[in-house]
């Protein structure tokens, strides 16, 4: 069936990309640790224009002291051959407020049982997004 259904890939813009996320459970964290590449699942909720989760920082290896990540979510649907993909890039920062911290304790529920000890606030420097549609879409 290679073929059937041919798709385009349509832009997103950055209010709609973050409307994305924000509809998205969870998705997956990427930062570096001596210049090796990692990526994490992690559930996330947005606020304003930043990503905000909960995070055991020995066990990820995230420092959240301003390193810069990448976050990105997608959702596709085998059968229809569309959805989209979302990725955020900025500086990633502990929340040290502790009103701040316990707000984002009770909006953020991990699905992997052990202590996230941190709430990490990523700041959205770069926001991108793509869909892929129908050949025939014009919008």
């Amino acid at each position: 069936m290679v073929g059937d259904g041919v798709r385009k890939l349509r832009e997103l813009s950055a209010a709609d990309s973050l409307k994305r996320l924000a509809g998205a459970q969870y998705g997956r964290i990427c930062f570096s640790r001596r210049g090796v590449p990692i990526i994490r699942p992690v559930n996330h909720i947005v606020e304003l224009d930043a990503v905000v989760v909960r995070a055991h920082l020995g066990a990820s290896l995230l420092r959240g002291d301003g390193q810069v990540v990448a976050y990105e979510a997608d959702d596709f649907d085998e059968q229809t051959r569309s959805g989209w993909s979302v990725i955020v890039t900025g500086v990633a920062r502990v929340v040290t407020d502790r009103e701040q911290v316990r707000r984002y304790v009770t909006l953020l529920d991990p699905w992997v049982n052990m202590p996230s000890d941190h709430v990490i606030r990523i700041e959205t420097e770069v926001v991108t997004g793509l869909e892929l549609v129908d050949e025939d879409t014009d919008r």
